[in-house]
């Protein structure tokens, strides 16, 4: 007999992510990994200022490492996108292993050896670092997603405390061939933990050429266009990331110059941000979904813009240090609420390119903060930080109204209350007859139906039906049967479980959107309940039609790579009604551990 197994039955301890072994080996890789590359960064940084003496050499240094990503970081991103992203990572892993150990070797040559060999392990970290945030989601259900990312944010910013410690002390008392030595074995140790996860991720089946990346690009830039949260998580992060190359690059010059402290106070300034971010991770594992994820940024950025003003105001290390723990802790909010708005707005297949394109993001506001820097050469130092602080305060205020990303608090509590009475709410009515005008828009945001011919598109038109649907609406009951999918056209949904008597909100669907493959392909009884969330128009489908569609390719993978995600997630069994279905791509789609297989076996008894 099939059976279905919640995640959430209970609630559950936050470290419990540990139990699953896929992610539990990521998190131990980027924790390794993470501490010897701060632990050379901050070094080799101290070494620039050394020979030069020059804020702006080290944000030159900076630089190098971000200079990479705006050459090949959207490239990797297809290539993510194309090729199973463990073999990447590891790949990345014992390239840079190599570039890093040579680096003690080449530095009595002269420090461009130094630049040189940065550049090139940074562009090397341009494949791994997609396919590390891609495969992420594919190590949890969508209930502990938010948890995994406060938990991930631990495994990045707590060893990098580490590493800006004993960087600086390192520099201060030791060679500096040492630091690079830890960091070679640091990527060795991290390859040898990716080795041994088992998570699956989608392969292409046509040959890689110059025009397949050139066309996964526009696929994927036409997502961004057409997706309202990125496009506002992007355009926001613009300013916000240049302050912060600004910023961190100027801490040194700030830290010697303003504060008078040593170069051991200025390694322990980044390591006690280190330390507020995992505090603040921490309890966001628990708090990140009481609020939405815009306005866990707005107020993140409002807490570290005033923080910064502070620091530009501080005269003493101990205060410097303190501030500097505070914005750490205000800034995990915004860490982990832009990764749930991306890795919840981007489907499986398209995660790669996202994230490389927000990487991209990231460095290129990075480096024209990092190349601000020099202005520290030329101008008081204060009044810059001042600058910088102002300008974060403002993103906060301006993430309040950003398309996709401001929400109100009482539009929350809203919708809450919606799904709290869902399961007496008014259901759809009769709807009307579907209209092949009704395909084409659902096309517009659907780019597997952009293949569909007018024949095609009429036959489907007359098989559907469309609803309108007002908001509060109860369009499906966790643990009703029906063989019904139902596609967005216009407005949004919300769908949720419920564990432990309370609701959780599992996933916002936009136009484009899909929902109830599962009890639709399969059978089973529905694995969660759907509201619309605001007035909604959805395109119904039986399963006949549905299961027609997916002969087309492109449609067969979108949908089944969205399918077996959920399943994935849900720890659901490989079920008789998807024996009918590409059991190939499915294989490839899903492809369990063994302990999951254990949890399986043990639940079907």
């Amino acid at each position: 007999m099939t059976t279905v197994a919640s995640a959430s039955a209970a609630r559950r301890s936050t470290f419990a992510l540990f139990r699953r072994r896929d992610f539990a080996l990521l998190w131990g890789a980027q924790s390794i990994s993470e501490t010897g590359s701060a632990l050379t960064l901050i070094a080799a940084s101290i070494l620039v200022f050394q020979l030069t003496g020059s804020a702006l050499s080290v944000g030159l240094m900076l630089m190098a490492t971000a200079l990479p990503n705006l050459l090949v970081g959207l490239i990797a991103g297809v290539f993510v996108d194309r090729y199973d992203r463990r073999r990447i990572m590891i790949a990345a892993d014992l390239i840079r292993a190599g570039l890093i150990g040579a680096a003690p070797l080449l530095l009595p040559f002269g420090v461009a050896w130094l630049y040189v060999l940065v550049i090139a392990s940074s562009a090397v970290g341009q494949f791994f670092s997609p396919a590390h945030a891609s495969l992420l989601p594919e190590t949890a259900s969508d209930e502990e997603l938010a948890s995994a990312n406060a938990l991930m944010a631990i495994s990045s910013f707590g060893p990098t405390a580490i590493g800006y410690a004993a960087g600086g002390l390192i520099a201060s008392q030791f060679a500096i061939e040492w630091a690079f030595y830890i960091d070679g074995l640091s990527f060795l140790l991290s390859a040898l933990l990716i080795w041994r996860v088992r998570a699956t991720s989608p392969r292409a089946d046509d040959r890689t050429t110059v025009a397949t990346v050139a066309r996964n690009l526009r696929a994927g830039a036409s997502f961004l266009v057409r997706a309202p949260s990125l496009r506002s998580v992007f355009l926001i992060y613009l300013p916000i990331f240049i302050c912060f190359g600004f910023l961190n690059t100027a801490a040194l010059p700030f830290a010697l110059r303003a504060l008078r402290a040593t170069e051991f106070e200025y390694g322990l300034l980044p390591g006690v941000e280190a330390i507020g971010l995992v505090a603040g991770s921490l309890l966001m594992a628990r708090l990140a979904d009481r609020l939405h994820a815009g306005q866990w940024l707005a107020l993140s950025f409002l807490g570290m813009g005033l923080a910064e003003l502070a620091f530009a105001r501080a005269t003493a290390v101990p205060v410097a240090l303190a501030l500097f723990g505070l914005s750490g802790f205000l800034n995990a909010p915004s860490v982990i609420g832009r990764q749930l708005v991306i890795q919840r707005g981007t489907p499986r297949e398209l995660r790669g390119r996202v994230n490389s394109a927000f990487f991209v993001t990231r460095d290129l506001a990075s480096a024209i903060g990092m190349a601000a820097a020099g202005l520290a050469d030329l101008f008081d130092i204060r009044a810059l930080f001042l600058i910088a602080g102002a300008t974060v305060v403002g993103c906060g205020l301006l993430t309040l109204a950003l398309p996709g990303l401001g929400q109100p608090s009482a539009e929350w509590r809203r919708m809450i209350r919606m799904l709290r009475a869902a399961p007496a709410a008014a259901g759809l009515g009769l709807g009307r007859a579907a209209q092949p005008a009704d395909i084409d828009l659902l096309a517009a945001h659907l780019l597997a139906l952009g293949g569909l011919g007018q024949p095609a598109r009429a036959a489907l038109a007359a098989r559907a039906r469309v609803y309108d649907a007002p908001a509060g609406t109860a369009i499906v009951r966790e643990g009703t049967v029906s063989d019904t999918a139902y596609f967005i056209l216009a407005g949004r949904t919300v769908a949720s479980r419920i564990g432990a008597g309370a609701d959780r909100v599992l996933e916002v669907h936009s136009p484009g959107d899909f929902f109830g493959e599962i009890a639709a392909l399969t059978g089973v009884p529905r694995t969660a309940s759907v509201i619309a969330e605001r007035p909604a128009t959805l395109l119904e489908l039986p399963a006949a039609e549905l299961r027609r569609l997916m002969r087309d390719p492109l449609i067969n993978r979108a949908l089944l790579s969205k399918l077996t995600e959920r399943m994935v997630r849900m720890g659901m069994v490989a079920l008789p009604g998807l024996g009918g279905l590409d059991q190939e791509l499915l294989r490839e789609l899903r492809t369990p551990d063994p302990a999951e297989r254990h949890m399986i076996g043990h639940l079907t008894q």
